[in-house]
């Protein structure tokens, strides 16, 4: 009898049915951030396979063969979510901050007239929500110890994740017609906060991949690649119980150091660019993104390695289809427009109140002006909407689970929609 007690009780402690997972914020499928340059963001992220624009530098770093000049590009990414559930008690908006703010930095070098290297920081992964307290329903099924009465499943409050990568990398130019690059990639989880109804949760880490791309173009044509390897942050931080019973049941002390790992998925987008005319290109990409690394969440005390939870997430690899353009306006100003349709990777199964994920679509315009004596400017605007999702559990619930899935607790209609701005200064010498 303890020990169902006990695994019941260690479950709900930390109470995350997802740990670290989609929010309002990401605009790709789950919690990837896939904007990385202003010129991007008006693309939609559509620029793979662009020999032209050094803001694809970010995202195909064998972009770089193609250019004579060395630059340093600097920038911040803006996202404005709005996020919403109705439910049983209501309507409720998710309270976290109205604007975040992401950096978006690349630099390269000409070496000589084969090699070249990158350096870029950016955030590719990230999330914030915030419910306030009585957003979703109690369940009913409690755990009774004489005069004190348990929720067996916690509520999710705060989660946030953070994750700052730097991407040095390498690349040579084969020929007049193919480019190839080379780099790792670190990242730094420099914040990663879990709050529920029933324990806090915080903590940070790091942890390291790798990225290959490669660019080709021949007459009117290119095309590229880029894959970025999966990855695993181990993450150190603070476990706090807010319930002593909980305590008592787990067999853990109110406040300990936990540790886990947060595995983030592989990334593959690969896309063909044509110039029509001197003026105007379009480029079509498809993106993949592996989330069945992203399997389960495994919290263990950091002293002697006790499970204080495991989740399974389940999720599925997901894709994206992306379309952009751009037109040479006047001799110094490129206009761009772009579409992406999102796939999710997030099933019913294991749907949370943490992760409200669904398909969504990327409309997105921008600007580059080049400004004379080396420098230019590059803004780009994108509206993502999010396709309403009006989650029903159909998982059945076992009696006395700490599993919130299989329970009406979550069930509702979720709403979501998002701005982004992107603004980046360039220098080239």
């Amino acid at each position: 009898m303890y020990r169902t007690l006990s695994t019941t009780a260690r479950l709900a402690l930390v109470g995350i049915p997802l740990a670290f997972a989609a929010q309002p914020g990401a605009k790709a499928s789950g919690f990837a951030l896939p904007e990385h340059s202003a010129a991007g963001i008006g693309t939609t992220n559509a620029l793979v396979a662009n020999p032209d624009d050094p803001g694809a530098f970010a995202y195909n770093p064998a972009a770089m063969g193609f250019h004579d000049s060395s630059s340093i590009a600097v920038g911040t990414l803006f996202i404005g979510p709005s996020f919403q559930v109705t439910n049983s008690t209501g309507t409720h908006e998710s309270q976290g901050v109205d604007w975040i703010g992401v950096p978006m930095i690349q630099g390269a070098l000409k070496v000589n007239d084969r090699w070249r290297l990158g350096l870029g920081v950016n955030a590719p992964f990230g999330l914030e929500t915030r419910w306030k307290t009585g957003t979703f329903p109690a369940l009913t099924d409690e755990l009774a110890l004489g005069p004190i009465r348990i929720p067996l499943s916690p509520q999710p409050l705060q989660s946030k994740l953070e994750v700052l990568s730097v991407v040095p990398t390498a690349t040579y130019r084969v020929n007049d017609q193919l480019s190839l690059s080379a780099g790792v990639d670190y990242y730094w989880a420099k914040s990663a906060v879990l709050d529920s109804s029933v324990a806090n949760l915080e903590g940070d880490g790091d942890g390291w991949g790798y990225n290959l791309s490669f660019l080709f173009k021949r007459d009117a044509l290119s095309i590229g690649g880029s894959f970025h390897s999966a990855a695993t942050i181990a993450i150190d931080g603070d476990y706090e119980a807010l319930s002593q019973a909980l305590v008592f049941l787990g067999g853990l002390l109110p406040s300990q150091s936990a540790e886990l790992d947060l595995n983030l998925p592989w990334r593959l987008q690969l896309g063909a660019r044509y110039a029509f005319t001197d003026r105007l290109a379009v480029e079509v990409d498809w993106s993949r993104i592996g989330w069945s690394e992203f399997d389960k969440i495994r919290i263990e005390t950091k002293n002697g390695g006790q499970l204080i939870q495991e989740d399974i997430n389940d999720w599925s690899d997901a894709n994206a289809y992306r379309l952009g353009l751009t037109y040479q306006w006047r001799p110094t100003t490129v206009l761009r427009l772009g579409y992406t349709y999102d796939e999710t990777g997030q099933g019913d199964d294991h749907f949370s109140a943490r992760v409200p994920d669904s398909d969504r679509h990327l409309f997105g315009i921008g600007l580059g002006q080049d400004l004379g004596h080396g420098w230019a400017l590059d803004v780009g605007y994108m509206y993502v909407l999010f396709e309403d999702r009006d989650y029903r559990s159909t998982t059945p619930y076992t009696p006395g689970s700490a599993d919130i899935n299989g329970t009406d607790a979550i069930n509702g209609d979720y709403e979501a929609s998002a701005h982004l701005f992107g603004l980046e200064i360039r220098r080239t010498f």
